[in-house]
Formats: C-alpha cells, sequence, structure tokens
C-alpha cells in the first residue's frame, strides 16, 4: 500500500504524470476507435489487390494464347513457366483466404475459452484502469523508496484525480475511491493511468501499472480477444493472472 503526502512534494513528478496519463489516454482512444477498421480493411485490401492481379494474369495468359502466331508458337520452357507463375499466384490468394477463415476460426475458441472469465476478478498489465462500483485499484513496483506521482484522466484526456504517494521500494497497490481532485464522486466508466517515480540513480521513470478489476464481457476485434472490464476494453494477451471473486 501507498500513503498520501503532502502536495508540495514531487511536483516535477505529478507534472510528468499527468502529461504521460494524457499521452495514454489519446493512445487508448485511437486504438479503440481504429484497429478494428484499419485491420481489417488492410486485410481486404491485400486480398482484393491480390485477386485483381490473378484475374489480370488470367486474362494475359488467356489473351496471348488467343492471339499466337500458329507459325511460331510460345516456346514450352515459357509457358511452363508462364503456368508456373499462375499456380503460384492462384495458391496464394488460397493461402491468404484460408489463413483469414484460422485466425478467424483461433480468436472464435479464444472466446469461447475466455468466456469462463466473466464474473472473476482480473489482473492486466495496462494503463487502462477500470472504475467499477465506485472503486478502482491499480499496482506499480517502485525501484526504490520514496515519492511517486499518480494521474488519471477521462476518455477525453482531461485530468481528474492527481496525487503524490509515498511507496516502498518493491510492489505497491493504490486504491482510488473514484473521487475527482474536488471529492466529486465520478461515473463508473474507462479511465487512464500513469505512474512516475524515480530511478536509483535518482532520475525520474515511468513505472508500468497492473490494473484490476472485474471482467464483465469479452468481445473480438481484428486484432485480437478483449475482455471488458465495465467499459473498460484490455486486450486478453495483456492478462497477468485472475481470481475466482
Amino acid at each position: 500500500m501507498v500513503s498520501s503526502v503532502g502536495t508540495t512534494s514531487g511536483t516535477s513528478l505529478l507534472s510528468q504524470a499527468i502529461t504521460a496519463a494524457k499521452s495514454n489516454a489519446a493512445t487508448n482512444a485511437a486504438s479503440a476507435s481504429s484497429s478494428t477498421s484499419t485491420s481489417s480493411s488492410s486485410s481486404s485490401t491485400s486480398l482484393s489487390s491480390l485477386g485483381g492481379n490473378f484475374n489480370q494474369f488470367l486474362t494475359l495468359l488467356t489473351t496471348q494464347l488467343q492471339h499466337q502466331d500458329p507459325s511460331n508458337p510460345t516456346s514450352t520452357d515459357s509457358f511452363t513457366a508462364e503456368l508456373a507463375q499462375f499456380a503460384g499466384v492462384q495458391q496464394q490468394v488460397e493461402t491468404n483466404s484460408n489463413l483469414t477463415n484460422l485466425i478467424s476460426a483461433t480468436q472464435d475458441n479464444q472466446m469461447a475459452s475466455a468466456v469462463s472469465l466473466i464474473g472473476k476478478t482480473t489482473t492486466a498489465s495496462s494503463s487502462s484502469l477500470p472504475l467499477q462500483s465506485g472503486s478502482a485499484s491499480m499496482s506499480f513496483t517502485a525501484p526504490q523508496a520514496g515519492d511517486v506521482a499518480i494521474a488519471v484522466t477521462d476518455s477525453s484526456g482531461n485530468v481528474v484525480k492527481s496525487e503524490t504517494v509515498n511507496a516502498s521500494a518493491g510492489t505497491n497497490t493504490w486504491q482510488w475511491d473514484g473521487t475527482n481532485n474536488s471529492g466529486t464522486q465520478l461515473t463508473d466508466g474507462a479511465y487512464t493511468v500513469a505512474v512516475e517515480g524515480s530511478s536509483t540513480d535518482g532520475t525520474s521513470v515511468a513505472l508500468p501499472t497492473t490494473v484490476t478489476g472485474l471482467v464483465t464481457g469479452v468481445s473480438k476485434s481484428a486484432s485480437g480477444v478483449n475482455v471488458d472490464m465495465g467499459n473498460a476494453t484490455i486486450d486478453m494477451s495483456n492478462l497477468t493472472g485472475f481470481s475466482g471473486t
């Protein structure tokens, strides 16, 4: 656990934490809004382009056969090479299609497995902090004992909570009661957290965070399977553990 310190302590660290939290919020928002459309669009465009090349190659090959000079036909070696290219392009189209289907099937299996996590308390390496039932919890590892600054922003990047705490060396847990800097209770949802501390040589360093939340659902995107902690969406690959409560 950590304890609060005076507001005049760690001003520089707090400023860096606020900047980092705003940056993380912008990154999370951009990733959530564009990952599915960008990935699926890129995959679709690539396959469409390959399919177009395949059809164009087929048209050129048949046109060549139709218009070749009977007295001077295409040599056997050249014709064989062209057929080999034709077969290669065809295989590539089929491979891409089958790979897309395989990825989709794998994600479906992951979703089926992830359903068992619903209702369980889960930890994840993430800056997305889920506020559920008016509270949130996260942990971080401090290189040494001393001041550590914590900043929380909402989905729009506005700083709602910031404070400097006294942390011990090693793993520390920070509990948030869901109130902003003015003491007003905020609504449940997805927030972003950033933590800044000092390394053993005295320089400031960003401390990775592990958030805790109750899994309320699972979803699939082009980048993989996600777990939902309330309104916070976290990639399943970032999960670090879970319990039955």
